[in-house]
């Protein structure tokens, strides 16, 4: 739990201190790179991370990360320019895709099938409490100390996760030599990165339609086909042919895909959405995305009782119908309906959430044997931040789109008095002076866009039930002894 606060905190405390590092680094328009190459760097070397844990134990592999996250901590804290800091906090991502592909597999290890919802739902609770803690940790150290403390704050917490992990954790790896698939990490690392990489341009740097979209999508497709094909060849693959071929695991990870799609929403926009519609403040606006925390830890921690009894594709199921209730039923809500139903709405989320992937995960990991549970646990993690990755892309397209269609179709009346640029919507609803008729229209057209974006989450939410329905009610044995070479 410690190691993964590290994970979960970084994000949610790093916002908090954007003013104060821009104004003493400078930059401010590569300033969205600070979050992104993080999520990159995490992203591409979890699968990576999970078959180095198979081949080398848990131990070594965490130990590893989360040392290289405490030196991108460090390096970050004293960053003397923009493009520093972006490089550390790559390094920082490069530990945190370590941090997550072996803490879930090391839960897998440690626990039997019935406790291993209960520990879920501890380790889907750090994400709630880094949710609250890590904006308010955040704004401490910028108002009493210096946005430096945000990275520093990681080092005691990292170093005593460690020693606990040294002094109780005791693994009997076998030792014998392995075939590392260097070209095969590479291909997947250059080729998912190029992906993200373009998903994450496209629409900002660059519009979708231009050539060079068509050139880093086009540049992306031939390093993942490359990647496929040096897994087909491989005498021990980072990302074996079987992950796949099983319907079963196949149907986990697409659903964490489409999942990791739909946590982006909530995530990246709800705080905007209250605080535009509603005129929350931060805080307030923070506690109502935390709803979230609340409903997923719980079904987590209740869902072995589940799926002991019905089913690991059948308890996955009724999260999948939870998580469609609760983002079509976002569609019939009003403008402006009391607060607390819209709580209630993302705590049915947040259970949903929990009893989605608590089984898929737990589902995978016991089909395997130890020797193929890093891969079946680091395939899953990677395809929920794919799907993070994708839907923070997509959806921000939409968003931005839908609110520029806003600003440059209104009434002409109102369109002088606007705001030119949609950076600017948010900030003009700040401002107790706004001419009652402008922040109406602003009002409405943000909850427009968000509405239109739950229409698509929607339709994501309806995909994922459908391919966790069709998928095997039970997940096959795949033991260790029968994976050959290469398969």
């Amino acid at each position: 739990m410690l190691f993964m606060m590290l994970a979960a905190m970084d994000v949610t405390i790093v916002s908090t201190a954007v003013p104060q590092i821009v104004a003493d680094l400078g930059d401010f328009s590569l300033f969205t790179w600070v979050f992104s190459i993080y999520l990159l760097t995490q992203t591409v070397t979890i699968p990576v991370y999970g078959k180095l844990a198979d081949l080398y134990g848990r131990k070594p592999i965490l130990i590893f990360g989360s040392t290289l996250f405490l030196v991108g901590s460090a390096a970050c804290a004293f960053a003397w320019d923009m493009p520093s800091l972006i490089a550390f906090r790559g390094l920082q991502g490069l530990g945190a895709g370590a941090i997550m592909a072996t803490i879930n597999t090391l839960a897998g290890d440690l626990y039997s099938l019935e406790e291993r919802g209960r520990v879920q739902g501890y380790l889907s609770s750090v994400w709630g409490i880094a949710a609250i803690s890590g904006p308010m940790l955040g704004g401490t150290f910028v108002e009493y100390l210096t946005w430096h403390w945000i990275f520093l704050v990681n080092l005691p917490i990292g170093l005593l996760a460690i020693g606990l992990l040294m002094a109780f954790l005791h693994e009997d790896v076998v030792k014998k030599r392995h075939n590392i698939d260097y070209l095969g990490s590479a291909a997947i690392l250059t080729g998912v990165g190029s992906l993200i990489f373009a998903l994450m341009q496209g629409g900002t740097a660059w519009d979708w339609t231009s050539s060079a979209s068509f050139i880093a999508f086009g540049i992306a497709a031939l390093l993942l086909i490359f990647a496929v094909w040096t897994q087909t060849r491989a005498l021990e693959p980072i990302m074996p042919g079987w992950l796949w071929r099983n319907p079963a695991l196949a149907g986990a990870n697409l659903a964490m895909v489409g999942m990791g799609f739909i946590i982006m929403v909530p995530t990246a926009y709800l705080p905007t959405f209250t605080q535009s519609v509603y005129g929350l403040n931060a805080i307030s606006a923070g506690l109502v995305l935390a709803a979230i925390s609340i409903g997923w830890p719980t079904a987590s921690s209740l869902s072995a009782k589940l799926y002991m009894r019905i089913g690991y594709r059948n308890t996955a199921l009724i999260g999948s119908i939870l998580i469609f209730i609760a983002t079509a039923g976002f569609l019939v809500l009003p403008y402006q309906v009391p607060i607390w139903v819209l709580v209630f709405d993302q705590v049915l989320l947040g259970a949903g959430f929990g009893l989605l992937s608590t089984p898929l995960l737990v589902g995978a990991q016991a089909s395997v044997g130890w020797q193929q549970r890093g891969v079946v646990t680091g395939a899953n993690m990677f395809s929920r931040f794919l799907g993070q990755s994708l839907g923070i892309a997509v959806f921000g397209t939409l968003f931005n789109g839908s609110l520029a269609t806003q600003l440059a179709t209104a009434p002409n009346e109102l369109r002088a008095r606007l705001p030119q640029d949609i950076d600017d919507v948010v900030v003009n609803l700040q401002q107790s002076e706004l001419a009652s008729d402008v922040a109406l229209y602003l009002r409405h057209s943000v909850f427009d866009a968000i509405y239109g974006l739950y229409i698509g989450l929607a339709v994501v939410a309806l995909l994922v039930l459908i391919i966790v329905a069709i998928s095997p009610r039970q997940f096959s044995i795949h033991k260790a002894e029968t994976v050959t070479a290469g398969s």
